[in-house]
C-alpha cells in the first residue's frame, strides 16, 4: 500500500513485494496470478512495467514455455540508476525551455530554471549516493 500511496501502480507493488517475500528463486506469472488472485492480464501488465523499471528480471524455465520473474541480487541499485537517464533527460529539456519562456528572468522561464536546477543537483547528488552505495556493498560481502 506504500508504494501505491506514493503513485507506484497497485499491482506492480503487489508483485514487487510477493517476489521480495517468497523464498522461491522467482515465480512464474501464473504463480504470481494464483499466490496474488489476480488475472493473468494484471499481473502481465506489472511485470512488463516492473521489467522496464528495471527491478525485476525474467529468465526462461528450462522444459517449459513460462518465465520465471526474479528480483536481481542489486534490485534496487538498478532500479535507481535506470532513472538517471530520465534525470538527464528532463536536464536537457528544461534547457531548451528557458529561453522560449523568455529566460530566467520572466516567471515561466524563472519556474523552468528551477526545475532544471532541481534535477540537475538530485542527479549528481544520486550519482554519488549511487556510487557511495557500491562501495559499501562491496565492503560487505568482500
Amino acid at each position: 500500500m506504500l508504494f501505491a500511496e506514493w503513485g507506484f501502480p497497485r499491482m506492480s507493488a503487489r508483485v514487487l513485494m510477493t517476489l521480495m517475500t517468497t523464498e522461491e528463486k522467482g515465480l512464474t506469472a501464473g504463480d504470481l496470478s494464483q499466490r496474488l488472485g489476480a488475472s493473468p492480464a494484471a499481473v502481465s501488465g506489472a511485470v512488463r512495467h516492473l521489467q522496464q523499471a528495471g527491478l525485476i528480471a525474467r529468465e526462461p524455465v528450462p522444459g517449459s514455455r513460462s518465465d520465471l520473474y526474479l528480483l536481481p541480487d542489486d534490485a534496487w541499485y538498478l532500479g535507481t540508476a535506470t532513472k538517471q537517464s530520465l534525470f538527464t533527460q528532463l536536464i536537457a529539456t528544461t534547457e531548451k525551455g528557458i529561453e522560449p519562456l523568455g529566460g530566467p528572468g520572466t516567471k515561466a522561464g524563472a519556474r523552468m530554471t528551477e526545475m532544471r536546477d532541481f534535477f540537475t543537483f538530485a542527479h549528481q547528488e544520486m550519482e554519488g549516493a549511487l556510487e557511495r552505495w557500491r562501495t559499501m556493498r562491496a565492503q560487505r560481502t568482500a
